[in-house]
């Protein structure tokens, strides 16, 4: 029986109606006066220079305001993506912004970026990082690289990657952005006293983010600050805030950002051109509105990186690890990343071992940047171990969840940065995927012709400081107010845990969302630290609220606080229901002239410091057509450690959302560049989005292992179950048709050559 009343009940969104029946309001349906609408000029090569735009016909289009390129614009350090703005003197990447066009329609805006001529001259490029490593490569950066600051770290991503190049490097401009390299123990001597190796180099491709919902930003001047405000779809208001800050050389506090609700974001919108829209609008002194279409939205903002992942692993004949070694190469795009260092670390993170090399090389192409995608390049780093644990306990004669059990990691046991593991779940995570039906019957698939195959992935989980505000309205109802983005109904999730501490119904709480004027300081929505890290500054606003509530009640009833409790919306005496007050006619004794009490105010502060790691394992069942290699996704389950499921509605609704991305991980999703870098697949007919079919039946069950600091024992939930996709989803197939998959999509052609070469 829980001692919950709320807590750990399946709870349905609180805007869940607004959002399905289209009353709620994104960015693209606020109504502006004066409102100019943006379309990019986007260059149509990976490199050249500009020898000239003409605006003239495009100005002369009925409706078009302006036509903006970066002569019109401050010239700043291009240090990061976001501080990019429009292409100078030459393009880096086929989409590369070269000029926008402002006008009072989209259509006019549209109609007049395609008559903006841009004069360019075809400079060589290199757009894979096979060229771009070469020695006589052509340079993305050609005076020495920028900064890169990327937003990996929102993820906790951030952890494994120095970035670290020697004084050479960095006086000889090249097309390596950083390396990172880890050593612990003797790893030749592990390897040479080995029994088992197995070695392989796994590819995934770059892989879009894809919410429904594009890239939107609306920035409207201030003509009393200088400054201006901001409205979109993102994950960081405060992180925007501080861009837009620095870009337009004013202090913070004159940057006010509403974050709208977001359609989706995955990574992808923890700020691109927010600081482009600021200044296009403090340039014509007028809002302006930059909505991306699909096609844009594909071709020029920030997906994750490609990568290319060699791993080899060593097993005593018991199944102990001895030795392993990573080597990641990671395509970053034009601009430098962290993602292939944590790609390295997450390899070897959760199985330790006591003799590790581990590896990174960030190489910049003439491609569009890369940054975070849900649990950013832990998909490559756990399809590459967990297919090598599959395939050494197929040598091994072992069952493959054993070996994977004989290895995890557990309570104290090192991380490779060093630290040590806190209480964690891992083994009861893969226990409980041992005794899944799925699991149990595989011999029952294997009878038709199937196969089924297990894998597991982690994630740290993220860490920032948070805070939030409470208060008590005379119509008895508690305000709970945040400054982070709504990013996956964690307002219900904060609803309940308001509801569940100062003791009143869920109804009696309104969730309110702030700009960053107004609402306390919040992290960035990513990372699976968003109900970890700031749940328990609303547990604490809510007892401080409760707390205050209780000290006007005493001296009304003159008895002592801890005499008091909440009933059905009244304080009362205990043991003495008729001597009672309504909140709300305790709150108006503190909110009316000549009232004698402070306001109800709570107020609450987290900085955990403290992660809390959390697992999810994958059990997938597919079938194989050995003449056409298309692989069939028959069923997929999905078992995952939560610490405690707040909302276990909630909690299964990003088990499936992961775990689908992860099928389109597996089998679908694949950006494809040609040799001259021009995107091939530009558009969802190109781009495959798994949908509900393709995604197959999946089933949900939770495993609670409660964290140390999360509130009421949670943990993050929203990267774990991308993770194993990729892997369990391969050894499916080495389970069903013999042959080991290294390159994500398992496309059908991919597959059938892998059966061609095995026969």
């Amino acid at each position: 029986m829980s001692d919950f009343s709320f807590v750990g009940k399946p709870t349905p969104m609180i805007d869940g109606g607004a959002k399905v029946t289209g009353k709620l309001k994104y960015t693209a349906d606020l109504k502006i006066p004066g409102l100019l609408n943006a379309r990019f000029v986007l260059s149509t090569y990976p490199h050249a220079k500009i020898n000239g735009i003409d605006k003239e016909e495009a100005l002369a289009v009925p409706g078009v305001q302006a036509v903006v390129t970066a002569k019109d614009l401050p010239d700043m350090p291009p240090v990061s993506r976001t501080k990019l703005m429009l292409a100078r003197d030459r393009v880096l990447f086929v989409g590369h912004p070269v000029a926008v066009v402002l006008a009072d329609t989209e259509t006019a805006a549209a109609d007049g970026a395609e008559l903006v001529m841009v004069d360019y001259e075809p400079l060589p490029a290199a757009t894979n990082i096979d060229e771009a490593m070469a020695e006589d490569a052509p340079l993305v950066w050609p005076n020495g690289r920028v900064s890169g600051a990327g937003d990996e770290a929102a993820h906790g991503a951030d952890a494994g990657d120095s970035g670290d190049d020697d004084k050479e490097d960095e006086e000889k401009p090249s097309n390596i952005a950083g390396t990172s390299k880890t050593v612990k123990g003797d790893v030749e001597k592990a390897f040479a006293d080995a029994d088992v190796i197995i070695e392989r180099t796994f590819e995934t491709p770059m892989v879009h983010q894809s919410s429904i919902e594009t890239q939107r930003v609306i920035a409207q001047p201030n003509p009393i600050t200088d400054g201006v405000t901001i409205w979109g779809s993102m994950q960081s208001p405060f992180g925007t805030r501080l861009e837009v800050a620095e870009t337009l050389g004013i202090p913070e506090s004159d940057v006010q950002v509403h974050a709208m609700p977001v359609g989706g974001a995955f990574g992808a919108k923890f700020g691109l051109y927010e600081p482009l829209v600021a200044l296009l609008a403090v340039h014509v002194g007028q809002p302006v509105r930059l909505t991306l279409t699909r096609s844009e939205e594909l071709l020029t903002t920030n997906p994750s990186p490609p990568l290319r992942f060699t791993a080899k692993v060593g097993f005593k004949n018991d199944g102990i690890l001895a030795a392993m070694q990573a080597n990641v190469i990671c395509d970053s795009g034009v601009y430098p990343t962290g993602l292939g260092g944590f790609s390295a670390f997450q390899f070897a993170a959760f199985y330790p071992c006591e003799n590790l090399l581990l590896e990174s090389t960030n190489v910049l192409t003439f491609k569009q940047s890369v940054a975070a995608y849900r649990a950013p390049t832990a998909p490559t780093a756990f399809m590459a171990i967990e297919t090598i644990m599959d395939e050494a306990a197929e040598k091994l004669g072992m069952d493959p969840i054993d070996l994977r059990i004989m290895n995890a990691a557990k309570e104290g046991d090192t991380i490779p940065d060093g630290s040590e593991f806190p209480v964690i779940g891992m083994i009861e995570t893969l226990e409980a995927a041992k005794e899944h039906p799925l699991w149990k019957n595989r011999e029952e698939s294997k009878k038709q012709g199937r196969g089924v195959g297990v894998a597991i992935g982690g994630w740290m989980g993220g860490l920032e400081p948070g805070a939030a505000v409470c208060k008590l309205n005379r119509d008895g109802v508690l305000q709970v107010q945040l400054g982070a983005a709504d990013l996956s109904g964690t307002p219900t999730t904060f609803t309940m845990l308001a509801a569940e501490t100062f003791g009143v119904d869920p109804d009696k709480i309104r969730f309110v969302y702030s700009d960053t004027n107004s609402g306390p300081y919040a992290g960035g929505v990513g990372g699976s630290k968003t109900t970890y890290t700031l749940g328990n500054a609303v547990i604490r606003a809510a007892e401080d609220a409760r707390q205050q509530t209780f000290a006007i009640a005493a001296e009304e009833f003159e008895v002592s606080a801890e005499d008091l409790e909440i009933v059905d919306g009244k304080v009362q005496v205990k043991g003495y229901p008729d001597r009672s007050l309504d909140l709300g006619a305790i709150a108006g004794k503190a909110m009316t002239f000549g009232g004698k009490y402070d306001p109800v105010h709570g107020s609450g502060r987290q900085s955990v410091t403290d992660r809390a790691p959390s697992f999810a394992a994958q059990i997938a069942e597919v079938e194989v057509d050995e003449e056409t290699g298309e692989v069939n996704l028959v069923n997929l389950a999905v078992i995952q450690e939560v610490g405690r499921a707040l909302n276990p509605m909630a909690v299964e609704g990003q088990m499936h959302g992961g775990a689908t991305q992860g099928v389109g991980w597996a089998l679908y999703e694949e950006m494809r560049y040609d040799d001259d870098g021009q995107l091939l697949s530009g558009s969802w007919m190109d781009y495959a989005v798994p949908d509900a079919v393709q995604a197959a039946p999946i089933h949900t069950h939770i495993v609670e292992i409660p964290s140390i600091s999360g509130p009421f024992g949670a943990r993050g939930v929203g990267e774990p179950p991308i993770i194993p996709t990729m892997g369990a989803i391969a050894n499916a197939v080495a389970d069903a048709a013999g042959i080991r998959m290294t390159q994500a999509p398992m496309t059908a052609p991919r597959v059938l050559e892998a059966l061609q070469s095995k026969n």
